[in-house]
């Protein structure tokens, strides 16, 4: 990971550092800003190997990338950007997508391409976009094929796009709960999430490699198994029904990932259980509510699974967490 903010440097001098940093990190461009005078901003850059993941944040710009500025020798990549506040537009080849939370955008860095971003009223004066940058060769999508979706707006609230969201805002806000032996771990599921999303928008799924789709299938089971932990009904069975399977065919699914999915439910219900019963707020509920909002229907059972978890019951942890 490597952060970088402007602040440290003399405002003369920090606009031309932002747009030597994005063409280290990204690639050339043209970048005009109305605060050039006194560009304060500031990046977090997590490389994965393959991807490159960032989270930018400054206040109103514009990028283009026109052609007299690429070269034949510049990297064949894809970058998808996702505002986190901010609004804009982008455009590639005659197409142009709005820019918002609710949606990444795709365009190809080795083709002309341009975007205006200014702060919304969720952030005055900031703009903050996270982007993946993806080689070519890393995908397994027909690039003429992709050419099609490039600024075009791509879910991230729902389905594929939602998972891929919520996956790299999660490593991005932070890095430093990842060793770095995890970032090849991190890198496959990014590059299998990606190609989920996209072969769903050009509904090609099928030509996916099996192992790509393999891995798209059990992030949407684990996406599920998380929103719903606070269900008691919540199995390895309703889990199956829910996502089409058989019982069977659900347990091969995890197989050779070191878990299942009824430890996945499992753990998650004691992590959540764990925090609620550190949180202050929630002093007037006794262990038992707790449990049962956790999706823990027997008193009982629920401390047993506590203890063996983390060696002391529910109500022992709570009192340690009170003491500091």
């Amino acid at each position: 990971m490597t952060s970088v903010d402007t602040a440290w440097l003399p405002p003369a001098e920090r606009f031309d550092f932002w747009q030597d940093l994005v063409a280290r990190q990204s690639s050339t461009a043209t970048i005009r800003s109305a605060h050039a005078d006194d560009f304060t901003a500031s990046a977090r850059v997590v490389d994965l190997g393959t991807i490159r993941l960032g989270v930018w944040r400054y206040p109103s710009l514009e990028f283009t990338r026109p052609a007299h500025l690429i070269d034949s020798g510049d990297p064949e990549l894809y970058q998808l950007a996702l505002p986190l506040s901010g609004r804009g537009v982008m455009t590639q080849q005659r197409h142009e997508t709005p820019l918002d939370p609710s949606a990444f955008a795709l365009v190809d860095t080795v083709r002309p391409h341009g975007s205006r971003l200014r702060p919304d009223g969720a952030t005055p004066g900031a703009v903050e976009t996270l982007t993946a940058l993806v080689p070519h060769r890393a995908l397994p999508l027909a690039p003429h094929r992709l050419t099609r979706l490039c600024a075009a707006g791509i879910p991230a609230r729902t389905g594929m796009g939602a998972l891929l969201a919520a996956f790299l805002r999660r490593i991005v806000a932070h890095p430093e709960q990842y060793a770095p032996a995890d970032a090849p771990h991190l890198d496959r599921v990014a590059l299998d999430l990606i190609a989920g999303a996209l072969a769903g928008l050009l509904d090609v799924e099928r030509e996916l490699p099996v192992d790509v789709r393999v891995s798209g299938l059990r992030a949407r089971v684990t996406a599920f198994v998380r929103r719903h932990l606070t269900d008691p009904d919540l199995s390895p069975a309703a889990v199956a029904a829910a996502h089409h399977l058989s019982l069977r065919s659900l347990h091969r699914l995890f197989e050779g990932t070191g878990t299942t999915v009824g430890e996945l439910i499992r753990t998650g219900r004691l992590e959540r259980a764990a925090r609620d019963l550190a949180d202050p707020r929630l002093r007037g509920l006794s262990v038992a509510q707790i449990g049962a909002r956790c999706g823990f229907a027997h008193p009982a059972h629920f401390s047993r699974a506590f203890r063996a978890a983390y060696g002391s019951s529910p109500r022992e942890h709570r009192e340690r967490a009170v003491r500091g």
